[in-house]
């Protein structure tokens, strides 16, 4: 006689097995996320701002969703979107970095601009265009 396996279907042991260690995950995975990103923001707000002369190279935005959810009645209910702006500055010795605009500064400089930027750990927080 051939005894049956774990019922996917009907079988409430499965549900009550399965379903609160997904729940365990999930929950673990957002509060690693808030960790690192607080400690990402700690670590730049505390790095000492430097202003140097630099060439803009690059500009780039990232847009990050989160999912939105249909109900019961199917009925689509929206997520949410945000965008991240980058800006890519090159030194006078010829190295590149990448730095995250925190003060809105996407808008005001375009790729070409050669001037003093301030940044801040991964952050841009200030640049002024030479005329």
């Amino acid at each position: 006689m051939v005894t049956p396996g774990p019922s996917f279907g009907g079988g409430s042991n499965f549900m009550f097995t399965l379903v609160p260690v997904f729940i365990g995950i999930v929950f673990v995975i957002v509060i690693v996320s808030i960790l690192l990103n607080g400690a990402r923001y700690v670590k730049n707000a505390r790095s000492p701002r430097s202003s140097s002369y630099a060439r803009i190279v690059s500009k780039r935005t990232e847009v990050q969703h989160s999912a939105g959810h249909t109900d019961s009645n199917g009925l689509m209910h929206s997520g949410s979107s945000r965008t991240y702006y980058y800006i890519t500055l090159e030194f006078d010795n010829g190295e590149r970095k990448e730095y995250l605009d925190v003060k809105k500064l996407y808008g005001l400089v375009a790729e070409g601009d050669a001037g003093y930027a301030s940044v801040q750990g991964d952050w841009i927080v200030a640049f002024e265009r030479e005329i």
